[in-house]
């Protein structure tokens, strides 16, 4: 990864950050807790860039519709963010995997 790559993704992440602070406050804060949510449980793709645009996206959506944030995620906001990866590797199953194989070979 070179410089103006590196440049390149703060651009967009600038662009992005600022797309949720145009958000209204209750998206805004179920935003953030989703995006803790991510980085704590972390699905492998979660850098590749579409997943957390993808959210704001979908918000945007939710609030040009008229629609609260709890009512385009419910009020389970884990089980929402589960559900969006709920086909996707996180690096915590990778680590168990990983964890599992090791105790089987020293076994």
């Amino acid at each position: 990864m070179g410089i103006r790559d590196i440049i390149e993704g703060k651009k967009q992440w600038r662009a992005h950050t600022a797309r949720v602070k145009a958000l209204p406050a209750d998206y805004q804060i179920v935003y953030h807790e989703i995006q803790k949510y991510y980085f704590k449980t972390g699905p492998v793709g979660l850098f590749d860039g579409s997943l957390l645009p993808g959210i704001v996206d979908f918000f945007e959506e939710g609030v040009a519709a008229g629609k609260g944030v709890t009512e385009l995620i419910g009020k389970d906001v884990a089980a929402f963010c589960d559900n969006l990866v709920k086909d996707s590797p996180t690096y915590a199953q990778i680590y168990q995997k990983s964890i599992d194989k090791e105790i089987a070979e020293d076994l």
